[in-house]
């Protein structure tokens, strides 16, 4: 007949017994290791006391800091600028459907009516949103008014995820670098430009003119691979008609 030893019955062989002193003097001796490791953590930490009180204040302060400046100097901040910046925008648009676009471009970078220009803005609010804007602003202004270098410098410095302005920017850069007759910089901007969003807008303009500038530059190979994207990816686009045009030529090419 099979026996058991019933959990907390006492031990009824000499075996048991040992079998309970071992496991006794086992636990003994973890509680003991525990209790002397939590006296040297007692210790440390009574000893480095101050050190640890300070370090939690510092951090408090920094936070506190964070949150006080997010609050009553950055969010005032971004209010002020995006106020400034909306006499700009609006020179900007009607420079881009107005008769007298060089001097309307010259306000929005400027500043007209006691408003800052973007080149201001970008200056005097960078750090904010606007400011960032701002430089996007300033380089397509720039470039639509002929100041090629100072629309690369702008634009290289708006820093965006946006699907759309993002690509813009990137090849607002390649643009100015075609006038510049720099066309394998303008090339490589044109492909960043169009490899940044698969998007019905900004990926086939880009795509076709990195295209047409590989033509340029005698890139055959890499001018049908992006007109054959377009035709592929982007069937119902603008640039897919005039993709299988410059197929054509670029398929005429020695």
């Amino acid at each position: 007949m099979a026996t058991y030893k019933k959990r907390g019955g006492k031990p009824r062989t000499k075996v048991e017994k040992e079998s309970q002193i071992e496991e006794e003097s086992t636990t003994a001796e973890v509680f003991n290791t525990l209790d002397e490791g939590a006296s040297k953590t007692e210790a440390w930490v009574e000893k480095n006391q101050k050190f640890i009180l300070g370090f939690i204040g510092i951090v408090a302060v920094c936070v506190l800091g964070y949150l006080a400046y997010e609050q009553f100097i950055q969010k005032p901040k971004e209010t002020e600028a995006m106020n400034e910046m909306f006499q700009a925008q609006t020179y900007f648009e009607q420079a881009l459907s107005g008769t007298e676009s060089d001097s309307l471009y010259t306000l929005a970078l400027n500043g007209g009516e006691g408003k800052y220009g973007f080149v201001d803005i970008a200056d005097e609010y960078s750090g904010t949103k606007a400011g960032n804007l701002a430089n996007y602003y300033a380089g397509m202004s720039y470039l639509n008014s002929g100041d090629y270098q100072k629309a690369i410098d702008y634009l290289d410095d708006f820093k965006s995820d946006d699907a759309i302005l993002a690509p813009l920017a990137k090849g607002g850069i390649g643009d100015a670098f075609a006038q510049l007759d720099q066309n394998e910089e303008a090339l490589k901007y044109y492909e960043e430009a169009a490899t940044m969003r698969a998007n019905e807008f900004t990926a086939p303009r880009f795509l076709l003119k990195a295209g047409v500038m590989a033509l340029k530059v005698g890139n055959k190979d890499k001018a049908l691979k992006h007109f054959t994207e377009i035709s592929d990816e982007y069937p119902t686009s603008p640039e897919a008609t005039k993709a299988v045009v410059y197929t054509g030529e670029a398929e005429a090419m020695n």
